[in-house]
């Protein structure tokens, strides 16, 4: 198990470095010059030459790319991740203000996706071909197919507009206001943990219909036992596999969904810091955005594969 953790870690590190190569260049081929953005910013109409030198070098822009590159690596290392040129802030202040937003509405939304999901795909497996298989599964479907930020925007007008039993958008830390903190994430939320429902939804039916046709489970059902006792011994830990597979992939997708969500909802996250920052070419906060949601996919994809373990002791890792 050591071993196999190790050359995890040695993978996810590559990725990780593979991810800040990718949206370095990618932020520096960008046609418009970030320092001119970043005087308009604050109003400078008319800068000398040796200002606007003095400017390369404060943000090390004069440096070559590979250059640049190590030295923002370095800095990252000691806990530095640069100073944003539009908000005139440090990046990493700027990541622990909207980080525990985003991750509030991650860790809400993969819960309540994996329970009900879960839950569901249960059911339909153990009722299969009954009417609440049916209606399940059709809303699985429904789920999986339609868009969270048209459903954010039906859910708007419906709850916030027309009936008025939600607030339209902002956010409020639940140690400040709890009731208003819930009744704030209750349709942002929703948006992001129905894709997820739905996949999960489908992907448990097919995993439990799997495991509940073999011959243990059989033998388990001929020895008389309950079937809440065979589901949560037998069927449940044996069927989970596949799905915290995919719980493990949708982490990617729920983070990425925050960008749309938190956009429609006027949440102050990391996914509408970093929309306002791609449109602002400010390329400190992007790179440390996304060099953020790499760490965090790579650290849920590694626990995830060591669970699998504690899931089927018949997993052996070399």
């Amino acid at each position: 198990m050591t071993a196999y953790i190790i050359r995890r870690l040695i993978q996810g590190l590559i990725v990780i470095i593979a991810v800040s190569i990718l949206v370095f260049l990618l932020m520096r081929l960008l046609p418009a010059d970030p320092l001119q953005l970043y005087l308009a910013q604050n109003d400078i109409i008319k800068i000398s030459p040796e200002d606007y030198q003095t400017l390369l070098v404060r943000f090390g822009l004069d440096k070559s790319l590979p250059m640049q590159y190590f030295d923002w690596i370095s800095d990252i290392l000691r806990g530095q991740f640069g100073d944003s040129l539009y908000y005139n802030e440090s990046v990493g202040t700027l990541l622990l203000e909207r980080l525990p937003v985003t991750a509030h509405l991650a860790i809400l939304s993969i819960i309540i996706a994996s329970v009900f999901g879960i839950t569901a795909g249960v059911i339909c497996a153990l009722r299969r071909g009954g009417a609440l298989d049916t209606f399940l599964t059709s809303a699985a479907n429904f789920g999986i197919s339609i868009p969270i930020f048209w459903l954010g925007v039906l859910m708007i007008y419906l709850f916030g507009l027309y009936l008025g039993l939600l607030p339209l958008h902002g956010y409020t830390s639940p140690f400040q206001d709890f009731w208003m903190s819930t009744r704030q994430l209750v349709m942002p939320v929703t948006c992001m943990a129905v894709t997820a429902m739905a996949s999960k939804a489908r992907q448990a039916r097919s995993s439990i219909l799997e495991v509940i046709r073999q011959d243990y489970i059989r033998t388990a059902w001929s020895k008389g036992l309950r079937e809440r006792t065979i589901v949560v011994r037998h069927v449940l830990k044996n069927g989970l596999i596949p799905v915290v597979t995919l719980i493990g992939m949708q982490v990617s997708h729920i983070f990425g969904g925050s960008v749309l969500i938190e956009t429609v909802f006027n949440i102050p996250g990391m996914g509408r810091l970093m929309v306002s920052s791609v449109f602002a070419q400010d390329y400190p906060v992007v790179q440390g955005c996304s060099l953020l949601f790499a760490l965090i996919v790579v650290m849920v994809n590694l626990i995830v594969d060591i669970s699998y373990g504690w899931l089927d002791p018949r997993i052996r890792y070399g």
